[in-house]
């Protein structure tokens, strides 16, 4: 293979040996068609321009509400779930001062049980000594 092959196989594939000042005019090239694709957009004081504006400031208020929404269907939600836990505890409450007041008066009968069999015994007792005197 020759030189005169190897440089029509590298034209070939597109294969370019660029100098310097053939890769800063291609880079200027596309930093003016950039330029040129940004000028050609819409400006601030087009119709168009403010037309996309507006429905952007549609969505923003329709997504804002949307989310206001949600926010206060959650702090309902939140307050319904704390009156309920507040509703439970206050039953709980109920019901353990309703068993401690079952506690006390079962122990009052057993005392007054306690007390009224102390009383027979002693009463035995007594009639057992008054007897054998």
């Amino acid at each position: 293979m020759g030189k005169a092959d190897l440089t029509k196989w590298m034209d070939m594939n597109g294969f370019k040996n660029a100098g310097l000042s053939e890769r800063l005019a291609t880079a200027a090239g596309a930093k003016k068609a950039l330029l040129e694709k940004f000028k050609a957009q819409p400006g601030v004081n087009d119709p168009v321009f403010a037309e996309r504006e507006e429905a952007r400031r549609a969505i923003r208020v329709a997504r804002e509400a949307r989310e206001a929404e949600r926010n206060a269907a959650r702090d309902a939600r939140k307050a319904a779930e704390q009156e309920a836990l507040k509703a439970e505890q206050e039953a709980q409450a109920a019901r353990e001062a309703l068993a401690v007041q079952e506690l006390a008066e079962q122990a009052k009968r057993q005392v007054a049980t306690a007390a009224e069999a102390k009383a027979a015994r002693d009463a035995r007792y007594a009639a057992r000594k008054a007897r054998s005197r």
